[in-house]
């Protein structure tokens, strides 16, 4: 085995399926193009995914590069970023990752976009502003702390600056079409961007 083999390949095949799979499900929700059944379906599988990375955390703590390599690691973590009908479980994720990026096993980048929307999804302002919510009037920021001192704390985990991710997500029309709705910088711009 070299240095570069995850140690659990069969758990990183399993996170990038589902990762796959729900990315897939969540193109066409945003385009409005499921029915109703198909969107309890999708609700189903969302539950799913998030029941199989919640038993993945309790036996391995976050699965990170080692466990799984970096690719299942980003799936694991956008399997977590988007479990947002759970916000006990995306908390308990976000402490578990904080852990791994503080072991050199994951990306700071990663914790910043899950500790954000942790906290949009409990009622409270976000940190590192990567999310916004899209409405009839464009893209906004979802509420912030501390405004004045959003791209210090940005520059602190690894971010562009807030008015560069902006401008990054308003060139991209095909994402301003849907109603109200919460999305994430990270599925938008920073895969590309940033290289996570």
């Amino acid at each position: 085995m070299t240095a570069a083999e995850p140690l659990r390949p069969d758990l990183a095949r399993e996170l990038l399926a589902r990762a796959s799979q729900s990315a897939t499900r969540r193109a066409k929700r945003v385009r409005n193009l499921l029915d109703a059944m198909q969107l309890g379906q999708d609700r189903h599988a969302e539950h799913a995914d998030t029941k199989v990375l919640r038993r993945i955390l309790a036996e391995h703590d976050w699965p990170g590069h080692r466990l799984v390599g970096p690719e299942a690691a980003r799936a694991a973590w956008s399997l977590a970023l988007h479990a947002d009908d759970e916000a006990d479980f995306q908390r308990a994720a976000t402490t578990l990752l904080e852990r791994a990026v503080q072991d050199g096993d994951a990306r700071i980048q990663h914790w910043a976009h899950l500790y954000d929307r942790a906290l949009v999804n409990s009622g409270r302002p976000q940190e590192f502003g990567t999310q916004l919510v899209l409405n009839t009037t464009g893209v906004e920021l979802c509420p912030l702390r501390a405004p004045d001192s959003l791209d210090q704390r940005r520059a602190s985990v690894g971010l562009s600056p807030i008015a560069t991710a902006l401008e990054t997500v308003r060139r991209r029309p095909h994402l301003l079409k849907p109603p109200h709705m919460v999305i994430n910088f990270m599925a938008i711009i920073f895969a590309a961007s940033e290289g996570l």
